[in-house]
């Protein structure tokens, strides 16, 4: 182990500023909104507030996917939400997610708004409006959402857990690492064991689960976050790897990677989307600057 003195928890907890990392200036113990700000809206139905990690990938994802299926109805805005800059704190925002996490989205295709916040919720509500990429017929549907739902409760390990203390932690910690290294060991395993089984989490056809788990594992296993895909010996999931493969070829899974992105090449980042024909003419000048 290391020579890092032990931790004593004292009695009571109070909050230390100074201990977050890289993300302090953005860490509390409270909710609510820190400051009054309006967030735009732009003219399409449906309105996204987000940014370009794993979670928003999910939705951005989704509603390429949507639209490539032909439903014009899932035409969307997508505003970049600069959570280093706590923009998530703002009040328009924290009344559309009071737990102040990316992605939020509002719906205005009806006569009354409507919010949905947390990333699998948005995926089912999608889902539902649409009748697409979550199966109707009872056994399916069950398959698919367990999925769905196995990727909520898993990737806060591979997130919060090993990629803050291999990535991001301002010191390395290995009890820290090794015990999280060992769990998304174990889910890789566990998504390899089932992608042996079929070509997608639900079965024989691309849903919102691979939707949803994508982002984070296939981002893992294609070295695409935390840079630790040689660290995990993520090769030897050999079903994971074709399964992340087919995914990351379909064309509206490159657009949603793209929406609300502020890392990686500057060619990859839409920081804003509105129409679909962003895609083919962003330029420089419509790249917003990185702070």
């Amino acid at each position: 182990m290391t020579d890092q003195p032990e931790y004593t928890p004292p009695k009571v907890w109070t909050w230390n500023k100074g201990s977050g990392g890289r993300f302090a200036n953005i860490n509390r113990p409270i909710a609510g909104a820190t400051h009054d700000k309006t967030l735009p809206v732009g003219r399409h139905p449906l309105q996204l507030y987000s940014l370009g990690t794993p979670n928003g990938q999910k939705v951005t994802i989704m509603l390429e996917e949507l639209l490539a299926l032909g439903h014009s109805g899932a035409e969307y805005d997508a505003w970049l939400i600069k959570i280093g800059d706590g923009d998530q704190f703002g009040s328009d925002f924290v009344a559309i997610n009071p737990n102040s996490k990316i992605p939020a989205l509002l719906d205005r295709s009806g006569p009354k708004p409507i919010r949905v916040f947390e990333s699998g919720a948005i995926l089912v509500h999608l889902a539902e409006k649409f009748g697409a990429l979550l199966p109707t017929e009872p056994a399916a549907r069950a398959e698919c959402l367990s999925w769905l739902f196995w990727q909520m409760g898993s990737a806060p390990y591979l997130g919060g857990g090993f990629g803050h203390f291999y990535a991001y932690a301002p010191m390395k910690n290995e009890y820290a690492i090794d015990r999280f290294a060992m769990e998304v060991k174990r889910q890789l395993d566990v998504l390899d064991r089932r992608l042996a089984e079929s070509p997608y989490l639900g079965g024989d056809d691309y849903t919102i689960a691979d939707i949803a788990v994508w982002p984070w594992y296939g981002g893992l296993v294609k070295g695409l976050i935390y840079g630790a895909a040689e660290f995990l010996s993520v090769q030897d999931y050999t079903h994971v790897q074709r399964w992340a493969d087919a995914i990351a070829a379909r064309p509206a899974v490159q657009r949603g990677r793209m929406v609300n992105r502020m890392s990686g090449d500057l060619s990859s980042q839409l920081h804003e989307r509105h129409e679909a024909s962003d895609f083919d003419t962003k330029t420089q000048d419509k790249i917003a600057p990185a702070s």
